[in-house]
């Protein structure tokens, strides 16, 4: 038999919870961990079309990347959104567990991931960890950066990140024909890689999304800044976590979320 003790210890094996940011909440966030598990569901966020897609599947475990319970909340009812949903699941005896931004930093992680599909060379971590205060994770840490085989302008990696994410439009910040060979990454919304990713000596920094000052801060370092969605650069990863639980547990049924989508939409012929 397999429980939710037996899946927290390969998700903590392969998201390291130290790897996590200080103002995170990662780790089991609802559930018993002595209870059976049979069925997981992965997805980005744990929201209420997703937690009905877990409940009407019989899932016994959801693995989502976006922590619920994300900041203290008082009461859990059914007069909020949350509370709702957060009922439904303790009812239906499913578990929680998030591995946001330990899953972002670890070894083979998204921004790793990223950069594997990016096909980057000579990959490095943009804000390596302390190894003093973190002797048991040498070399690891948040971010990622590499070189591209060739030199590219930055049009032409916008191409190549539509291609690789599977995506029809992004938002970038930069002259098109800028050279670029040197890439950071940073999913989800990480621009204040910014200036980690210019130490590095990159020409372009990768990241979901940005608030309208970091696109200045990019423009005035001359760097360029691309923005595919915070959706596109974190969703495949979470694909990849029902894969490789799969992988790891065979006698599993394991799938990323059918329901999920993205809820940003993109008007890409103007119609």
């Amino acid at each position: 038999m397999t429980d939710v003790a037996a899946i927290q210890e390969y998700l903590t094996h392969l998201a390291p919870p130290a790897l996590a940011e200080s103002w995170d909440n990662v780790g089991l966030l609802t559930g018993d961990q002595n209870q059976p598990v049979s069925r997981i569901l992965t997805c980005l966020t744990l929201t209420p079309d997703v937690a009905a897609e877990a409940i009407a599947e019989n899932a016994d475990l959801i693995i989502s990347h976006h922590p619920i319970l994300f900041r203290p909340i008082q009461q859990i009812t059914s007069n909020t959104v949350e509370g709702k949903m957060l009922l439904a699941l303790i009812q239906a005896e499913i578990s929680v567990y998030s591995p946001h931004t330990s899953y972002d930093s670890a070894e083979q992680g998204i921004n790793w991931q990223l950069a594997q599909l990016l096909g980057l060379e000579d990959i490095g971590i943009l804000r390596p960890l302390n190894s003093t205060a973190e002797p048991e994770l040498p070399e690891q840490g948040a971010g990622r950066f590499g070189s591209l085989p060739a030199e590219f302008t930055l049009a032409q990696v916008n191409q190549l990140i539509k291609q690789a994410l599977k995506i029809d439009a992004l938002q970038f910040v930069g002259d098109p024909g800028l050279k670029v060979q040197r890439v950071g990454i940073a999913c989800g919304a990480a621009a204040e890689f910014l200036k980690d990713a210019h130490q590095h000596d990159c020409q372009v920094l990768l990241t979901g999304e940005a608030r309208f000052h970091a696109c200045l801060e990019a423009r005035a370092l001359g760097m360029g800044l691309i923005l595919p969605g915070h959706y596109a650069t974190e969703r495949p990863a979470m694909e990849q976590m029902a894969h490789l639980l799969q992988q790891q547990f065979p006698k599993l049924t394991t799938w990323a979320s059918q329901k999920e989508t993205d809820p940003l939409q993109w008007d890409c012929d103007g119609e």
